[in-house]
């Protein structure tokens, strides 16, 4: 919006990406240790398995004939097995071991007391009798071992089947301590979650550096061209634009603390005389030396930039208003020992004129104070140049609401000539009609300074913005579309200006109400808006821009009438038209048209 200050935003792309990028790093790292604790599981309890099956075949036979497993054994024979199953039990390893028959029997057991004992068929002892080996880790109260405490809390229960031709002929049952198992596999979850994790900050670490350097530089980047936008290239000062926005902020805040605003405008005199004979190459050696002065002269608080092609502007606020005439007396004073020296001249002096006004002595708006001020200046340049003067209090008040339009039309030229040619040319096709369907004179007068004003609002738009010669992306076309509103702003303090105001604000707004910014339709939309945006198409379509021919009148015209009663009102399209096609000598694109308009307003103004 008018007024706004262009600020870098905060990266939160970047920010959000790499949060994301952390976020699954510990995902990441959780998933893998879990997978790989389950799959560790797995394979630890296989190897187990495999290894005790092979140590229960080699027991089996090794100590047990076939006979004991049909009661052909002697208790003697028995014990000599049981001894030999003693031998497998260790410490923190295996806790109890039983070999039992197809219906759950005890056949022998490290511990005695267990042999012949009858134990319940289990599904798991039901899986082993299929020949499948089975092992799950259990609370030690939870296993199905012989009856008798075992000497751990959490046991690893293992169902080894004993083949003869692939047939079960008995169970082999070992308890092993699971303890020392599950601690193992908690140090492996534990190692992995902590590689996972390290190569994740590392990485995290990395991206983050990356991250931060690819910032700075985009950072930097956009500071630069937001700087850019707001910069003159020759002097590096803010330039008209940035000007008029800081000094609408300026104004505002003043205003709301009842505090005033001092603004020097500054003229380099005799500037075009300089260009003219010793080429640009001088001027903007003036330039650069007034601008050197202005900045070891006045104080860092006091805001400056380029105004105009030869022209500067000081804005002091209210802390440093009273240091505002003596910083422009220095600078006067400054370049009376300051020249410039060319091949086979003298040195030529440099020298300003510099006009002064305050907020709200001489001026309660941008276009009365500014109007004021270059008021100011002409006066001290009519007096033979290198004055200083300060407004007089009957500046303000005496500035009637055209004499400061005019001065806006001014500054229309200073920021795109192109702007002001189309201006004038809009001005021209809206009186045009506004006589063929017999407005009074006074608003024909009204109707001629909105069309020459009508886009006085691109004083706020970015150059290069306003300047592209390509089609505007969807963003900066919202920004473009706000000159209406920046237009109104300007100029709406100038007083006895409200219809000038209205084709200011509503040229753009359609009959159908599809335009903006207000969305208006039909008669709802203030008649000098409806006249203007007549001229306004057919001066856009009429005019040869950089993207783009100019369409001959005849199809301009054509294109006018296609869009009556949509886009415009079509009793004026049929009126402009008409008027076009038969009047004696009616406005049409060129520049001998534009210079007789140019004309015909110095008579009137």
């Amino acid at each position: 919006m008018f007024g706004s200050e262009l600020r870098v935003r905060r990266p939160v792309l970047l920010i959000l990406v790499y949060g994301v990028f952390l976020a699954l790093v510990g995902i990441t790292a959780t998933a893998q240790g879990v997978i790989v604790s389950q799959r560790s599981s797995v394979g630890a309890l296989n190897d187990i398995v495999g290894s005790d099956s092979a140590t229960a075949r080699a027991f089996v036979n090794a100590y047990v004939q076939l006979r004991y497993l049909d009661g052909g054994a002697r208790p003697d024979e028995l014990t000599q097995v049981e001894d030999q199953l003693r031998k497998l039990l260790r410490e923190y390893e295996i806790v109890r071991v039983e070999l039992r028959l197809l219906d759950g029997t005890i056949l022998v057991s490290d511990v005695t007391q267990l042999r012949g004992q009858a134990m319940a068929v289990s599904p798991a002892f039901t899986e082993a009798l299929a020949g499948k080996a089975q092992a799950s880790i259990v609370a030690a109260g939870d296993a199905e071992a012989g009856p008798g405490a075992l000497p751990t809390a959490t046991v690893l229960q293992e169902y080894l089947p004993l083949l003869v031709n692939r047939k079960t002929v008995a169970v082999l049952a070992i308890w092993r301590d699971a303890v020392p198992i599950l601690a193992r596999l908690s140090d492996l979850r534990r190692d992995v979650v902590l590689v996972t994790l390290s190569a994740g900050l590392i990485a995290a670490g990395l991206l983050f550096l990356v991250f931060r350097s690819a910032q700075g530089r985009l950072t930097r980047q956009t500071a630069a061209l937001l700087d850019a936008a707001v910069r003159d290239p020759l002097t590096g000062t803010l330039n008209h634009g940035a000007l008029v926005g800081h000094l609408a902020r300026e104004i505002e805040r003043a205003r709301a603390s009842g505090t005033a605003l001092g603004v020097a405008l500054i003229d380099i005199d005799n500037f075009r005389l300089l260009n003219d004979n010793h080429g640009h190459r001088a001027g903007d050696d003036a330039l650069l030396a007034v601008v050197d002065l202005l900045k070891r002269n006045v104080p860092p608080s006091i805001v400056l930039g380029r105004y105009g092609p030869d022209e500067f502007l000081l804005v002091a606020d209210a802390t440093v208003v009273a240091d505002l005439e003596p910083a422009v007396e220095r600078l006067r004073t400054a370049l009376v020992d300051f020249g410039l020296q060319f091949d086979a001249t003298e040195r030529l002096p440099v020298t300003v004129s510099a006009g002064l006004c305050t907020y709200p002595l001489h001026g309660d708006s941008v276009t009365v104070l500014l109007a004021a001020a270059a008021g100011t200046v002409a006066e001290a340049k009519a007096s033979g140049g290198d004055a200083i003067r300060v407004a007089g209090e009957e500046v303000g008040p005496s500035t009637t609401g055209f004499d400061v339009l005019q001065g806006l039309v001014l500054a229309v030229d200073t920021k795109d000539r192109y702007t002001k040619r189309h201006s004038e040319d809009v001005a021209r096709y809206a009186v045009f009609l506004a006589e063929r369907v017999g407005l009074d004179p006074e608003l024909v007068r009204s109707i001629r300074m909105a069309g020459l004003l009508h886009d006085v609002g691109k004083i706020g738009i970015p150059d290069p913005i306003l300047r592209k010669p390509g089609k505007l992306t969807a963003e900066e076309y919202e920004i473009f579309k706000q000159h209406v509103a920046l237009g109104d702003m300007i100029v709406r303090d100038v007083p006895d200006i409200d219809v000038v105001r209205a084709g200011i604000r509503y040229h753009h707004e359609r009959w159908d109400g599809a335009g903006y910014l207000d969305h208006l339709e039909g008669e709802g939309i203030p008649l000098i808006g409806r006249v203007l945006a007549v001229g306004d198409a057919f001066s856009a379509m009429t005019t040869t821009r950089p993207y783009r021919k100019a369409l001959d009148v005849g199809e301009a015209l054509r294109r006018l009438g296609d869009a009556a009663g949509t886009q415009l009102d079509e009793q004026l399209v049929r009126a402009f038209i008409e008027g076009i096609e038969t009047a004696v000598d009616p406005p049409l694109p060129g520049e001998a048209a534009a210079a007789s308009m140019r004309a015909s307003r110095r008579r009137v103004a």
